[in-house]
């Protein structure tokens, strides 16, 4: 498999370097080759197009993301303490590669309809993640029985989301990792109100 080969992993982290200083479109494949310390031919032995090249640089690294996530998770006993370990190591990982997390919240959003449903198809294992610690804390009390799984699942990845996309577009001058537990109080307590 060509995931195994150790070319592979070298395009992958020079294409997050090349795309993070040169945006996506004018990111070319020669570049990223000589990033990689290849020959330009040698990325078509791995890769199919530069679009190729960005969704497996998203799925491999989400990857890492989501076998991180379930090793840290399972050591924690309430919902609130996994959620919170789940939005630290989110911000931990992007925050110690400020080039990929350029590319995740900048470069990806600029993408076509047909590669950003390819994002999609990655992030739902991410998010079957989350909805898991949500349905965890319903079986034992700590959120409401009636809380939309599904709904929440959205509010929390959103906010992640958009945390480090605020923290990017401010030229990452802040410690992205200390705002964790201010998140999961919000996500845990709301602002307080009531709707109805």
């Amino acid at each position: 498999m060509r995931r195994n080969k150790p070319k592979y992993k070298q395009i992958i982290d020079a294409a997050v370097v090349v795309i993070a200083e040169n945006g996506y479109h004018q990111a070319q494949v020669s570049k990223i080759a000589k990033q990689a310390g290849v020959a330009d031919g040698t990325i078509y032995l791995y890769f199919n197009n530069k679009e190729d090249i960005l969704i497996s640089v998203f799925r491999e690294k989400m990857g890492v993301f989501i076998d991180q996530l379930e090793d840290v998770v399972a050591g924690k006993e309430t919902a609130k303490e996994k959620l919170l370990i789940m939005v630290e190591n989110h911000f931990h990982i992007l925050s110690e590669d400020r080039n990929l997390a350029t590319v995740t919240q900048l470069e990806l959003r600029q993408s076509n309809k047909e590669l950003r449903i390819k994002i999609n198809e990655v992030l739902k294992e991410y998010l079957q993640l989350i909805e898991h610690i949500l349905l965890f804390g319903k079986e034992n009390g700590e959120f409401n029985v009636d809380l939309d799984v599904r709904l929440a699942r959205q509010m929390i990845f959103g906010t992640m989301d958009e945390t480090v996309t605020t923290w990017v577009m401010n030229e990452q001058k802040y410690d992205l990792v200390a705002l964790a537990p201010k998140i999961v109080n919000l996500m845990i307590n709301g602002c307080g109100g009531n709707y109805e």
